[in-house]
């Protein structure tokens, strides 16, 4: 088993200022208009739990869970819905929050295979903007955290599965 520790970065407290103004400019840019939020599962749930009990506009939350990770930190090169929306897509206004975005190649196959169901809009709520790693633009039109390096857990992000649960963000350091 590898041997790591955890650095904090990110506070639960800045987490949830942070929060508040993501939810302030989608409230604004909204406006009179109801969302459909599609969770990206799992790394999105706490997340988009927070998000969603901050937005005043009126929504629907679904999930969809995309299959293109293993158990380590590499893409496997295809993506798989093992989990799709069930809530209907067509000439709404689709809110999409993932947890992190890094290459953006599983990102811009899901918003591809979304715009096949006509949406009216399709927005692009990210926690993380993880830039380091980017191997395609996509659009993220409301960014959490812009972070370039290191591998981050916590506040539903994992390694392997694990501390999910922890309150904050924080970076795995390999001990080498």
């Amino acid at each position: 088993m590898e041997s790591y520790r955890l650095v904090p970065r990110i506070s639960r407290e800045d987490l949830d200022a942070r929060m508040t103004e993501l939810a302030g400019r989608i409230n604004r840019d909204y406006a009179g208009r109801e969302i459909l939020v599609v969770g990206v599962l799992k790394g999105s749930y706490i997340f988009i739990a927070d998000l969603t009990r901050k937005i005043t506009v009126p929504l629907e939350v679904d999930f969809v869970r995309l299959s293109s990770y293993g158990s380590k930190s590499e893409t496997c090169g295809e993506v798989r819905i093992t989990k799709d929306v069930e809530l209907p897509v067509r000439g709404r206004d689709i809110l999409v929050v993932e947890d992190i975005v890094d290459t953006g190649l599983t990102l811009r196959w899901y918003l591809e295979h979304l715009r096949r169901f006509n949406p009216r809009s399709i927005s692009v709520c990210a926690l993380v903007d993880k830039i380091e790693r980017r191997q395609v633009q996509i659009p993220l039109d409301y960014i959490g955290l812009r972070i370039e390096k290191g591998f981050l857990v916590g506040y539903g992000l994992d390694y392997s599965e694990k501390h999910r649960n922890l309150p904050g963000i924080f970076e795995v350091r390999f001990n080498e």
